[in-house]
């Protein structure tokens, strides 16, 4: 029997091949599955390689590429070298790569078969490159839960992104979080095609099934047609997605038809989710579970339990088992039921901190080890928690507060409307007043002044935009979170209803 001095990820492979080595571990989109076994012998060569070229416990491994095998060797392989994974985000610039190559101080950067590197000085290879075809073993490193494992960085909607470090530790609690809540089977088929370089891929879906023992089906970007197909096809049981993608699969004409029945379990997040895309699904018999989480939790933080998805819809949970959750107010106070406050998270999954920015790690976790989210939260009486919106998108429009994501939930039930934003925008009366851009569904026609007369029937007046245009697209982040600062730059300003309500 195989003794382990590692504690970490870099161990995983070997410790669940004891009892499923033969059982696919994880494939390519096309490529036949890699066994538990095959996939521990790979990423100990692949390991072995990352010493030969220099890397030591301690130095940090980036990767470049969309989801592939080779991701998830390169993870393994640096966890089990001792050194510290960095992802990177495939659509950032060359200059966006760079910075984040130069802060974590990577000196090695792994690249994904047929991914583009040009422009970025650090020393370039493939997993392919690192590996001898010699199986020497694991290294065999003391490698601990306290020890680095990955630098997530965050998306930078509010300026330049930082370096979350995610311990071992973090990342196995997190995984435990993930199990418990969401019941996790070793038979899993989980598909994967959100960005392995978001936390929400890695940590709520990949490291878990990994962890059971199952198998992660990798899809190197999102084709609403290629998920459902593939879901029908390879009798897909667990998935996780944004809003926007559970939406698109939703709207296509082959959906309703579909043979969903081998889903067992679909998690969405990442961005405020619209009750009308639970309904979507949960109209197919399907459990729907809403979660909330941030890079900085491995991501982890609440999630609304199968049994309460449908009469709690629209709430995010409860705090994950080994999840503590405060909701405060201004003045340091619990906030009482349906009382407004901020979301701070205590958990054993919690971030070690950013890299090389003590002064923002100490801004982010208070004293206590409590992190301040920035996100805006309200509790009911059952403790279910209701994210609200982000403290920097809140506008107040004659002395009181509007929380966009609020709006947005209501515009989203209105007949035609496939995306919305809304965005404070100056008023010489009341301060600010909203402004909802609208992307319409192919083929709707919205009438902005229906829209206006829709939400009053459904929100307090001074939460009802003012003005309404329209756009083509709205940008967002790999996470599917909108993109406030773009939106507001591109649509801000005083003015009347404007745009073409569509065709």
């Amino acid at each position: 029997m195989l003794t382990l001095r590692d504690e970490g990820l870099g161990s995983w492979l070997h410790r669940r091949a004891r009892t499923r080595a033969d059982r696919p571990a994880w494939s390519g989109a096309g490529e036949p599955p890699v066994t538990y076994a095959e996939a521990a012998r790979r990423c100990d060569r692949v390991a072995h390689g990352l010493a030969r070229r220099g890397i030591r416990p301690g130095d940090r491994v980036a990767y470049l590429g969309p989801n592939h095998p080779s991701f998830l060797e390169a993870l393994f392989a640096t966890a089990a070298a001792g050194a510290v994974f960095v992802p990177l985000n495939t659509r950032l610039t060359v200059p966006e790569l760079r910075h984040q190559l130069d802060d974590s101080g990577a000196t090695l950067l792994v690249v994904a078969p047929g991914q583009d590197a040009g422009g970025l000085e650090t020393g370039t290879v493939t997993v392919d490159d690192l590996d001898d075809g010699v199986d020497a073993g694991p290294p065999g490193l003391p490698i601990t839960h306290a020890d680095p494992a990955v630098i997530l960085y965050t998306s930078g909607t509010t300026g330049a992104p930082k370096g979350a470090v995610l311990t071992h530790g973090n990342l196995t609690w997190n995984a435990l979080d993930v199990l418990l809540d969401v019941d996790v089977r070793a038979d899993e088929r989980a598909l994967v095609y959100t960005p392995l370089f978001h936390s929400a891929a890695l940590g709520m879906v990949t490291l878990p099934v990994l962890l059971r023992g199952g198998h992660v089906a990798l899809q190197p970007s999102f084709d609403a047609a290629t998920v459902l197909r593939r879901v029908t096809d390879e009798r897909i049981t667990l998935m996780f997605g944004v809003p926007a993608t559970y939406d698109a699969v939703a709207a296509l004409p082959e959906f309703d038809a579909a043979d969903l029945s081998s889903l067992r379990t679909l998690l969405c997040g990442g961005a405020p989710v619209p009750v009308a895309t639970i309904r979507t699904w949960q109209d197919r018999g399907l459990v729907f579970l809403q979660g909330y989480g941030m890079t900085e939790a491995s991501p982890g933080v609440l999630l609304l339990d199968a049994e309460h998805a449908t009469r709690k819809a629209g709430s995010a949970g409860v705090p994950h088992f080994f999840t503590d959750v405060r909701v405060r107010t201004p003045d340091g106070a619990d906030a009482r039921p349906g009382e407004r406050g901020e979301v701070l998270v205590r958990a054993p999954h919690l971030m070690d901190g950013y890299w090389g920015r003590p002064d923002a790690t100490t801004e982010a976790i208070e004293e206590g080890g409590w992190f301040r989210s920035g996100d805006v939260a309200c509790v009911d009486d059952d403790g279910y928690v209701r994210i609200v919106d982000r403290l920097k998108d809140m506008y107040v429009s004659g002395g009181e507060n509007v929380y966009p994501a609020e709006v947005e939930s209501a515009v989203h039930d209105f007949p035609g409307v496939a995306d919305c934003a809304v965005v404070g925008v100056a008023d010489e009366r009341w301060g600010e007043v909203g402004r909802v851009v609208v992307v319409p569904a192919a083929r709707a026609r919205i009438d902005p002044d229906e829209l206006v007369a829709f939400l009053r029937g459904r929100l307090a007046g001074y939460k009802v935009p003012r003005s309404v245009v329209f756009a083509d697209h709205l940008p967002r982040t790999p996470s599917g979170k909108l993109r406030k600062n773009e939106i507001a730059a591109t649509h801000g300003g005083r003015g009347e209803q404007s745009g073409d309500p569509g065709t």
